[in-house]
């Protein structure tokens, strides 16, 4: 009995337990719903619904004549909201829209997306991603035509998340250049300098927190737009950028060189046509786009003769020398205090005139005339590199820009031999970009002004902010010091250590540099070699530098190796500019009109033979063509026809025609045209015969 008992009062004791902690529940239910609900309620809001940054798109970064370099291109993640459709609607377009999905994709059959969303249809799910594979603007368009789809969003459930890509229609070209910003914001290049106004200001959303983490746009009135970047108008010029490299390129493979660097720059206005940095790829195979040595930090080198110049330049200001006035090199060597200085040539040049020395780049002449004249001031010749603005950084529109470095006299580190041998290049550190800035100065007529590589910002139609060439110094000598640089420019191409890039067909002026590299302190036989000019010297309109960082092979200085890129770079550009070669353009491409018949000089043969039948005019083939483009030669009162071979990969001969006709052969090619004036084509800026390239741009002259 006792034992019953105390069965039947542990069951009470647990069932009135078992009751407290229901009714617990209940009103702990009772309480979080009518007491603590709308808190609740908030913080349900709060977890699950959010609003989250809309990026805004990503400005362009253009080429002067327009050619992209750089746009964000929109791509889209296929998702859908199984539950929007209606009945009717989902019933009738699954099977289609499976098929469609299945076809497009090809990673599953399309009964295997149909039961994917139906399975999300049944158990209500929200968000579906289709298929993680992104698709472009056009597939886009497409599939907003497919069964379910068309009924769009709010009908349909379909969901096309935008996911932009960087994307740069000519490879890697200029790819430094252009450059690149990281998720930390960090970065380089025009991507990095102007990222302020490249990615705009973003927009903000309300988002929907779904199964599996992910996040819906939800349609709210307090969305707020992204204002899209701003479009970067570059000065760089895509022809001479690829000629550039190209030539680059190939110097540094044939020499296996460590880096190379090239600027090309006009002349009047500072703005930088072509900027091109190429260094040996870590796994020692070809050249890639590293770090940008015509500018930065790792490009301060010890520049060598082409510092020459600012000797040559301080020295015409400062003292009476005169050119043709004779100084005796010796056997090539001289001791100033401990340390010998040495030229190139055994055995000496003996005795020579001021612009023998410079032409032949002699380190004991140039040296033995600062040392002459400044010896007992220093701070003279020092004030010349002040005055020309080498101290300083140029402030250029690139951030990462190296800061020059010269001694100072009276410094610890300045000694006896300091002078000497920071008047051929030593003992001092300049980037590229500097000296260009020399030599620029002297082909604009003492005018110095700063390098630009951007010359406007801009959206659509409208310019926010435009960079006008600045002059940095009206003049950095006299005009009869300028006179007399050029004048010796000019000989060491003529005369002296770059004479192999003489050309007859127009004049190139500069000065070949050539630097013992000091590693650990010593100097070895690794060379820093350079070459900087301008072209046409008769009248400049460009400038250029070419560096190329230790060279391997037994011809390793500056005339050497430097030298033949600047004049292939030089060629090239002569030979595609029409505004340097006018006349020969006219004298090679213009047909002129011998006959009592109209002018006819090239286009599509059949048209061409329908005109002249009808006019009565006498047309005939010479010899078998099977080309569809001719070109026509008046003979007597007749016309004959020969092959215009436009179906080779090069570069066709449009001169004469149409400019309708001009366009479909070059635009076949994939070759971009610009042209200016009316009429039919008087010139072309790509000679006839050059391999195609698809980044070229053809400039046309019609008259």
């Amino acid at each position: 009995m006792n034992i019953k008992r105390s069965i039947v009062l542990r069951v009470r004791i647990a069932f009135i337990l078992v009751a407290l902690f229901a009714g617990a529940i209940f009103y702990r239910i009772v309480h979080l719903q009518f007491m603590e609900g709308e808190k609740w309620q908030t913080k349900s809001e709060t977890l699950n619904f959010q609003y989250r940054q809309v990026s805004a798109t990503r400005g362009n970064i253009y080429a002067a004549d327009g050619s992209l370099l750089a746009t964000s291109l929109p791509f889209y993640r296929v998702v859908i909201d199984p539950m929007m459709a209606k009945e009717d609607v989902f019933s009738k377009g699954i099977d289609s829209l499976s098929y469609f999905l299945s076809s497009h994709f090809k990673d599953k059959s399309a009964n295997s997306y149909k039961r994917m969303i139906r399975d999300a249809r049944s158990e209500k799910k929200r968000y579906v991603i289709l298929n993680r594979t992104q698709i472009g603007y056009q597939d886009m368009q497409k599939m907003a035509k497919w069964p379910i789809f068309r009924n769009g969003r709010s009908g349909g459930g379909v969901i096309f998340e935008k996911v932009e890509k960087r994307y740069r229609p000519f490879n890697n070209l200029a790819s430094r250049t252009v450059g690149f910003v990281n998720e930390d914001k960090n970065g380089a290049g025009i991507e990095y300098s102007f990222n302020n106004f490249l990615e705009g200001k973003n927009g903000k959303a309300l988002f929907q927190r779904i199964a599996g983490g992910s996040w819906k746009p939800v349609f709210d009135a307090e969305d707020i737009k992204p204002d899209d970047g701003y479009d970067i108008l570059t000065t760089l010029d895509v022809n001479i950028q690829d000629v550039a490299e190209s030539a680059l390129l190939r110097q540094l493979t044939n020499k296996d060189a460590e880096f190379g660097c090239v600027i090309v720059m006009e002349v009047a206005t500072g703005q930088i046509k072509a900027l091109i940095n190429l260094q040996k790829n870590k796994d020692g195979f070809g050249y890639g786009e590293n770090y940008n040595f015509a500018i930065g930090d790792q490009g301060l080198t010890e520049p060598g003769s082409t510092f020459k110049l600012l000797s040559m330049l301080a020295l015409l200001e400062e003292s009476k020398i005169n050119l043709n006035d004779s100084i005796d090199t010796g056997k090539g060597t001289f001791k100033f205090y401990d340390r010998n200085m040495n030229d190139s040539k055994e055995g000496g040049y003996g005795k020579i005139t001021i612009k023998e020395a410079f032409e032949k780049s002699s380190n004991v002449a140039i040296s033995r005339l600062v040392e002459d004249n400044f010896g007992h001031n220093p701070s003279k010749f020092v004030a010349y590199i002040e005055k020309a603005g080498l101290d300083k950084p140029i402030d250029f529109q690139l951030k990462g820009e190296g800061v020059p470095y010269f001694k100072k006299p009276g410094e610890k580190n300045w000694y006896g031999t300091t002078l000497p041998w920071m008047s051929i290049g030593y003992e001092a550190k300049l980037t590229p970009l500097h000296t260009l800035m020399l030599y620029n100065a002297i082909a604009n007529d003492g005018k110095m002004v700063k390098p630009m590589i951007v010359k406007a910002v801009a959206r659509g139609n409208q310019i926010e902010e435009k960079y006008e060439t600045e002059v940095v110094r009206r003049s950095i000598a006299s005009s009869k010091t300028i006179d007399q640089l050029k004048e010796l420019l000019e000989g060491v191409v003529e005369n002296g250590t770059a004479k192999n890039v003489y050309t007859e067909e127009y004049k190139i002026a500069g000065k070949t540099g050539t630097a013992q590299k000091l590693i650990g302190g010593r100097y070895t036989q690794k060379y820093y070699t350079s070459f900087a000019g301008y072209f046409p010297a008769d009248n400049p309109k460009y400038s250029a530098i070419v560096v190329i960082d230790s060279p391997k092979g037994f011809a390793a200085y500056g005339g050497d190796v430097s030298a033949p890129v600047f004049k292939e770079i030089a060629d090239k550009i002569y030979a595609q500019d029409l505004g340097l070669n006018d006349k020969k353009s006219e004298k090679i491409y213009l047909t002129s009109n011998s006959g009592p018949f109209p002018l006819i000089q090239s286009g599509n043969m059949e048209e061409l033979q329908m005109i002249c039948n009808k006019f009565g005019i006498s047309n005939h083939v010479s010899g078998d063509i099977e080309e569809e483009w001719v070109k026509s030669t008046p003979v007597n009162k007749a016309v004959i026809w020969k092959a215009n071979k436009t179906d080779s990969p090069t570069v066709p001969d449009v001169t004469g025609m149409s400019l309708r006709d001009a366009l479909y052969v070059l635009e076949n090619k994939g070759i971009r045209v610009v042209y200016q004036g009316k009429g039919r084509v008087r010139g072309q800026s790509i000679n006839p015969g050059t391999p195609v390239n698809n980044a070229y741009v053809i400039n046309l002259v019609l008259g």
